[in-house]
């Protein structure tokens, strides 16, 4: 696969970085992948199955190589990672694109179809974690809710170890949930110390905006935009799967089945394995379906 370029953007409060890697083949159309807050690094394996595609990855604001304007709000928004979004698919001139966005980064991709459908030909959404979607909603936001504050108050490896629980837990989310035991972060090889920081991307700045999100579910069926909802078959009774169960519930599509679990297309990426050849395949199918 060739080697990426990388280009700045600017946009409203934050500098983006995004690489581009030219495809091998004909398609003319670009493929986004996208993740929050992970950055592009983490689709490093997956790019490298769709050598054939221009294919391009970026760190959303606040995250690795993309930063956000000196006295900029410390909790970011979907919305506004949407706006970043369609600012960078108009500065890649190549028309609409093929989306596959997975967590965070799927919720942030239906906020963006929602406001700029054109930008989008396909977009594949994989376990958006909204808990708007799920009927046990309150529940979970209220856990999302417990996580962040968990943050703020222990520091790092404590809320780390909250949300750890959280995604892995099988089923509805119990009204009690926050004070339920929770292993000690030891447990998952964090530290038990308190670094004194609060702008992690993920318990800090991204974890209450994305998981309150609400998709306009009827800008979406309006939208010329292909959507496929997607969740792993090994997470389909955790939450962000559950949550894009009732999405494509709600969109009167199908959902999609891909392998392995809410990290599948891993390889390696942040000690996390995935399926990532057998998660490729499918990813290819449902694009060209």
């Amino acid at each position: 696969m060739a080697e990426p370029t990388t280009r700045t953007l600017e946009t409203a409060g934050a500098t983006l970085r995004y690489d581009v890697r030219p495809g091998t083949g004909t398609d003319p159309r670009p493929l986004l992948l996208i993740g929050s807050p992970m950055d592009a690094t983490g689709f490093t394996t997956l790019a490298s199955h769709f050598a054939d595609r221009t294919v391009v990855t970026y760190d959303p604001r606040g995250v690795g190589r993309s930063e956000t304007a000196e006295g900029a709000p410390v909790e970011i928004l979907p919305e506004e990672h949407a706006d970043d979004l369609a600012r960078l698919i108009d500065d890649l001139a190549a028309g609409p694109v093929d989306v596959f966005a997975s967590s965070g980064g799927a919720v942030n991709a239906l906020a963006l179809v929602a406001r700029r459908p054109e930008l989008v030909h396909t977009l594949v959404a994989h376990e958006p974690p909204a808990a708007g979607l799920v009927p046990d909603g309150t529940e979970a936001l209220a856990a999302c809710a417990d996580v962040h504050a968990t943050y703020l108050r222990d520091g790092w490896g404590a809320g780390m170890a909250k949300f750890i629980s959280l995604v892995g837990h099988q089923g509805p989310i119990p009204a009690d949930w926050a004070g339920l035991p929770v292993p000690p972060p030891e447990t998952f090889g964090l530290p038990a110390g308190d670094d004194g920081r609060r702008d992690d991307p993920l318990l800090g700045r991204n974890m209450r905006g994305c998981t309150s999100y609400d998709p306009d579910v009827e800008a979406l069926r309006a939208a010329a935009t292909r959507i496929v909802v997607a969740a792993g078959e090994e997470s389909r009774n955790e939450f962000p799967a559950r949550a894009a169960a009732a999405l494509a519930d709600r969109l009167g599509t199908p959902l999609a089945v891909f392998p392995s679990h809410h990290g599948g297309f891993l390889g390696g990426e942040f000690g996390q394995q995935g399926a990532p050849e057998e998660f490729a395949k499918t990813l290819r199918t449902v694009l060209e379906a």
